[in-house]
């Protein structure tokens, strides 16, 4: 479990964190590690699945992982521009 690892590495602060954000109604847990909830939107246009596979594309190049999307190794972007990637995928956009 992560948790226990950042124990053994004595990662304090990053354990203080995951502790602080814990919520209230999490008695079996002592940390708060992944966002809580889930805001699920019906795509009802082509426009719109566009526009969210474009931004989960993004995600690793605004996080500054990868200075272009198909360069991120576990993206379905390369799949859209021509690249093998790593599984196949099914494109209807």
């Amino acid at each position: 479990m992560l948790t226990d690892q950042l124990q053994k590495e004595n990662a304090t602060t990053l354990l203080e964190q995951f502790a602080f954000y814990k919520k209230a109604h999490k008695t079996t847990a002592s940390y708060q590690i992944w966002q809580e909830g889930t805001q699920p939107k019906l795509i009802q246009t082509d426009a719109m699945m566009i526009n969210k596979i474009n931004y989960i594309h993004q995600n690793p190049v605004k996080r500054g992982y990868v200075d272009e999307a198909k360069h991120w190794r576990y993206s379905s972007a390369r799949n859209y521009e021509g690249i093998d990637g790593l599984i196949e995928i099914e494109r209807f956009w």
